[in-house]
Parts: structure tokens; sequence; C-alpha cells
């Protein structure tokens, strides 16, 4: 077995913990103009211009590295002039962490120690917590975990005192990280997870975006390659929005990973390709040598064996001038791979042999796993099999230890040309059908299934719990106040139909009274009823009262009353809705919540998100009725024919440039494999209504309105991507 870089995100170790600690937004893409300018029209040498001078070399570290120096020298020796303490530490800090980017450690370690002594001479206790930050993260470069860990959890307890949500959120990214690595699965999602909880509180974005690509980098490492590829191709996409050139390289690279476990060679030898030409115009060395490993991985897989090789002593080269013993190791095991393969076990056992003494000393489980079991295979070239046998079966130990289906399989097959070279052909079967089952499930159904229950424990247990405990109440209420409710079942299907009967009749007076008098003359009025009449069929009616009927006639009495409760809810909303050419966006998202509610409590399959953006305010904002369920209703019926699990559907409402842009996702078969499945001259009613009623809402409302939709596969991902441009208005 061969390895790719080691799983942590380095864009979230750096551009995260060093940039974002300092509480500049240089994804605002004005900000450095901005700060030119002001920088320029100050002339005055003092503290003010200290600050501004470090504030230019902060935001700058992205896009200019050669001009940070400049910045920094002029900081420096303002500072010293006015023997401006504070300024100094920031000069030092500043200085560390752009050394840490050129991989100069030792460097970066003194500017780090230099700036922690002005701090404290200052009693400054976040330049501290920042300064200890820096160490953490400079220790894991250096691949020393314990060190960084404790670093992270000294400027933890600072950034609590200070009640510094956002800081406290980095360290325990950067903690997972370290766990990651580290191959602690648990601890790492459980730091990410109360990372991704502060930042919700503080609605902090970027903070919610980078958890999510290092759970990408989690998933990607036991093998969950969709969910891996979707949360790096979200993160892809900010970081291009943000210029963020160093993230960009990182993201192709991890993309490029995913697609290389998935046998696309291809196209992960294009991602890597654009990832090392980023790497190199920003001469960071480090993600130099993870590109050329990882495409000498694919050569290698090509049978290309000199240009695999050629990579990666280029990478060995770049680790060993960064004493990055993490790559270097790396770098020797796959140098062994070759070796084995050309039938030279003894060179190829001495790199392998390396390989395991460095990752002890880094205490890195994962490579050391693979280093043990190449060298058990050198020895069963050499028909040592009393060696071999040793090492592959601890090999295959520390596999299960660390949940390693790839080095599974490997010392499963290593096990079992073993046992039959020895004439132990009982042990020899066992393993060739563990190797098998190994070989199955590394993509199979049921591995996809137990990484989707992690995440979903890990991401709703709280939701499930709450749910449970008004499920409970819900249950003694009904119990209490029905306990007659078996002898009356009939009676109540009766009352239930009739009231819905009548509730239908209203709907339908209602909807020809309002056409009969409107005596609108534009299309415009006529084009919304027809789309108004699509929400509520006879078809939804019916179909939701042989649910119910379901329901009550198992005696499932909590969910015939729940559903009930929420299908009333969802028509007389509709009802309401339906008299009004604009209604408030919360009263719209209400009918839709609702309408989502009931459709999973038929359907639990599909999990339903919505996500509406902070900056919108929901009780000021009107927006014509109906013109998101349509689209939610298609997605239930068709997205998902062949997909048993794993089923999404994502609202998402932003304001962007003052266009209320509303964004419906789903991750089933995809537009372009939809109107190939299905006769295309049955195109969706609702669709081509909302088409013609937003061309004339347009005219209305003075304002752009439209809709497109998309297959997610240009975006390298699956299924459907609905956006609408909403005309509203305000309230005043």
């Amino acid at each position: 077995m061969f390895l790719n870089h080691s799983n942590i995100n380095f864009k979230t170790i750096i551009t995260f913990s060093f940039l974002l600690i300092v509480q500049l937004l240089y994804s605002q893409n004005n900000k450095i103009d901005s700060l030119k300018i002001e920088l320029n029209n100050y002339k005055f040498n003092d503290t003010i211009r200290v600050n501004l001078l470090c504030d230019l070399a902060h935001v700058t570290l992205q896009t200019d590295i050669k001009l940070i120096k400049r910045y920094l020298e002029e900081a420096e020796s303002i500072s010293n002039t006015l023997k401006y303490d504070k300024g100094k530490a920031r000069v030092f800090y500043l200085k560390g962490i752009l050394e840490n980017i050129n991989s100069n450690y030792d460097s970066s370690l003194q500017f780090f120690n230099k700036a922690l002594k002005y701090y404290e001479s200052v009693d400054d206790k976040k330049g501290i917590a920042d300064v200890y930050t820096a160490f953490g993260i400079t220790n894991y470069d250096l691949s020393q975990y314990k060190q960084a860990l404790e670093n992270y959890k000294k400027a933890t307890i600072i950034y609590k005192e200070l009640d510094n949500k956002r800081a406290i959120a980095t360290s325990l990214i950067n903690s997972g990280n370290v766990y990651s690595e580290l191959g602690s699965y648990n601890e790492a999602i459980s730091n990410y997870k109360e990372a991704l909880h502060l930042s919700k509180i503080i609605n902090d974005e970027d903070g919610i975006s980078y958890v999510q690509s290092n759970l990408g980098t989690v998933y990607k490492s036991q093998g969950n390659y969709f969910l891996a590829i979707d949360n790096f191709n979200k993160s892809l996409y900010y970081d291009e929005k943000t210029k963020d050139t160093l993230g960009i390289a990182h993201k192709l690279n991890d993309i490029g990973e995913v697609y290389s476990f998935l046998n696309k060679q291809n196209k992960a030898l294009v991602y890597h390709k654009k990832s090392l030409d980023y790497s190199i115009k920003l001469g960071y060395k480090r993600l130099i040598a993870v590109n050329n490993i990882n495409i000498g991985n694919i050569y290698l897989q090509k049978n290309e064996y000199e240009k695999a090789i050629q990579y990666f002593e280029k990478a060995l080269r770049a680790s060993e001038e960064i004493n990055d013993l993490k790559q270097a190791s790396i770098a020797y095991i796959n140098i062994g791979k070759i070796h084995s393969i050309q039938n030279k076990p003894i060179i190829a056992r001495k790199n392998y042999t390396i390989a395991k003494k460095i990752s002890q000393e880094i205490n890195n489980k994962r490579v050391l796993c693979t280093s043990i079991l190449g060298i058990a295979q050198t020895y069963l070239y050499e028909n040592e099999n009393k060696e071999a046998l040793l090492f592959a079966h601890e090999g295959k130990k520390m596999a299960k230890e660390l949940d390693l289906l790839e080095n599974q399989k490997e010392a499963s097959k290593l096990l079992s040309e073993i046992y039959k070279n020895i004439g132990d052909y009982k042990n020899a079967l066992l393993n060739q059908e563990q190797f098998k089952v190994l070989s199955d499930s590394i993509l199979n159904k049921d591995n996809i299934e137990k990484i989707t229950q992690l995440e979903y424990e890990y991401k709703y247990k709280k939701e499930l719990d709450d749910a449970a405990e008004r499920e409970i109440k819900l249950t003694k209420t009904v119990a209490s106040t029905s306990k007659d409710l078996e002898k009356s079942q009939r009676n109540l299907l009766l009352g239930i139909i009739t009231f819905l009967i009548v509730a239908m009749v209203l709907s339908s007076i209602i909807f020809f009274l309002k056409l009969r008098n409107s005596k609108a003359k534009t299309q415009n009025i006529i084009t919304e009823q027809k789309l108004l009449r699509t929400q509520m069929t006879p078809h939804f009616i019916f179909n939701s009262l042989s649910v119910l009927q379901g329901m009550i006639l198992n005696k499932e009495e909590s969910k015939s009353v729940s559903y009930l409760s929420k299908f009333s809810k969802l028509l007389r909303i509709t009802l309401e809705n339906s008299r009004d050419k604009t209604v408030l966006l919360s009263q719209e998202l209400e009918a839709v919540k609702n309408y989502l509610a009931l459709q999973h409590i038929e359907n639990d399959k599909i999990t339903f998100q919505l996500n509406v953006d902070n900056t919108i305010e929901t009780n000021k904002i009107k927006v014509p009725p109906m013109l998101i369920q349509p689209f939610v209703e298609n997605a239930i019926e068709h997205a998902f024919n062949k997909q048993k699990e794993n089923c999404i559907i994502e609202i998402k409402l932003t304001l962007v440039d003052s266009k209320l842009i509303c964004v419906i996702l789903d991750n089933g078969i995809g537009v372009d494999s939809s109107e190939r499945n299905f006769n295309q001259n049955k195109k969706s009613l609702a669709t081509k209504i909302t088409k013609e009623r937003l061309g004339y809402l347009s005219k209305d409302f003075k304002m752009e309105a439209s809709i497109a939709i998309e297959d997610r596969s240009k975006y390298d991902a699956q299924g459907t991507q609905v956006t609408i441009e909403m005309p509203y208005t305000k309230t005043v």
C-alpha cells in the first residue's frame, strides 16, 4: 500500500489560525486598498502608523509575501524609536507567521518567543494566547503533536477568560486536526463539533466553512468519498470567492486525493498539477512536497515507475530541507513500494525500515502501520515466512485499532499468502475470505451507511433527543385525553375526512370567487392562481388522508395526531397566503417548514435542511407566496427514484447585492439524468408556471426575477440545483 499526504487540512491550520486570530477580514477585496489609502494619507510616525503597517502586512500574507517585509521593517523601526513594546510584539509575531509559511520553522519559533516576551511585558493576554496558538501550529509542522496540543490548551484557557468564542473555536479546530493526524477520530470529531457549535452561536460563516472542510478530511480518511468531495468543493468555492490562493492550492490537492482513491487517476492528476503550480508560485515547500508525493502515486498506479520515483525523490528532498519528518516517512514508504514491485526486497525493506523509525519517533500510527506491512511484504518475497508472519500480524492488529480498511485488506492478503507457504491452509483460506470481504466493503453500501450514521449521530443527536422528548409529552397528552380512541377510530376518521373535505371545498370556493371577482387584466394574476392550485391538489390531500388512515388503523396515536396537526396548519397557511399578492417571508417559510415536516413523517429517508442568512429580516420582507414549495415537491417526487439512503434536500436563502436568492439543492440523480429517464414532453407544470409568473412579477415589482435549473455535476457534485431570484418588497 502506498500513502498520500497526511489527512490534515493545512489551510485550516495556517490560514484559519494565524489569519483569523487577528480580527481582520481579508476576505473583503477592498480591505487592502482602503488600508493603503489610509496609510498613504497618514504621515505621522506614531503608534497608529505602526498598527496600520501591521494590518497591511497581515492582510497581504495571502497575496504578496514580498511586500510584507517592507511593511514590517518600517513598523519595527518606528516601534524601536518609540519604545512601543506592543508594536514590537506584533511585528515579531507576523514575522514568525511569514517564516512558518516559508517552512523556516526554527526561525519562526525564535520570532514567536520574542513576541511572547513583549506581549507578557505589556500584559496583553490576547497577544499571549495568539502566540501559544502559533507555537502549537509550528509544533504540528515539526510533528511535535504532544507539544502542539499543550500549547493549544494554554491558548484556549486564556481565550475562555476573555470570552473570545471565535478564537476558542480556532483552537478547537487546530486540536481536532492534531487528533485526526494521530488517527483519534472520535476526539477530532468532538473538537470539530464543539467548534461548529461556537461558530453558529456567533454566526461565523467562515468558522462553519472551515469545520466542514475538516470534517471532509475525516470523511476522506474513513472512505466516505462522496461527502469528502462535497465538503471540499464547498470550501474551494469559498476560497475562490475570497481569492485565498493558498486555500485554493490545498483544496485542489484534497480533491485530487479523493479522485485518486476513486481510481479516477487522470482527473486526480489534473487537480494535483494545478495545486503544484499554485504551491510553486507561493513558494510553499510543504505543499510542494505533498503534491510531488501524490503525483508520484498516480504514476505508480499507472505502472510508470521511473516517473513515479522521480516525484517521490523530489518530495523526499523537499521534506528533508524543511525537516518535515512525516512527509519524509511517506516518501520513503512509496520509494520502498516501487522497489518491492521491482523485486528488490532488500532495498525496499531499507526504505520501509527508515519510514518505520521516523513514524515511531513522531507517533504517526497510520504511517507506522503501512511501513510495518511493507516490511512484511519484503520478507514474503524472500520466503522468510516467520519474519513475514510476525510483521503482518502486527500490522493487521494496528490497522484494526485505527479502523483502516485498506491496511486491513493488505494485511489479510499477506497473511493468506504466508499461511499458504507454510501449509496452514485453514488460516490461509480464512484470511483470503477476509481479504474479499474487505475489498468489497471499502466503497460498498454498508460502509457508506456506517459513516453516514456516524455523522448523523454527531450532527443531529441533540435534535433527536429534543424530538423524542416532545414525542413523549405528546403521547402522554393523547393518552390522558383520548382513552377511548381505539373504540372511536371510525368516528374519528369520518370526522377528519369531513373536516378536510369541507376545507378543500372552501378552498375551491375561495379560489373560484377570487378568480371571478378579481377582474385582473394581466396574465400575472392568472398564472399565480394556476400555481396556487397546484400547491394543494386533491391528489395530495387524498394521499395524505390515506397515510393518516393507515396511522390510525395501526394505532400510531402520537404520529397520527402530529400528522393531522401539521396537515391542518399547512392547509390553513395555504388558504391564508392565497388571499394576498404578497406575504411576509416568515409566513412563506412557515408554510415550507410545515410542508417539509409533513413529508418527513411520510418518508423519513429524506433529510431536509432550511438555512436562512442572518442578514435577512424575515418579518420585514414580503414576497409572492408559494415560489419555493413546488420545487421541493418536484425534488421529493423525482430526485430519489433509485436512491434509498442519504437523501438530502437543502433550501438556502441569501441576500446578495440587494437580491433575494433562494437555492434548492438535492443530492439525487440530477436533472440531466432525470430528463433522460423521463418523457421530456412531460415537463414540470410548477416549473413552467413559475417561469411565466416570474416574468410578470419582474414587471410588477420593477426588479429582476428569474429561475435557473442546473445539474450539480458541473460543480463536481451530485443532484440538481434550482436557483430562484425572488422579487420582494420591504415593510415600513
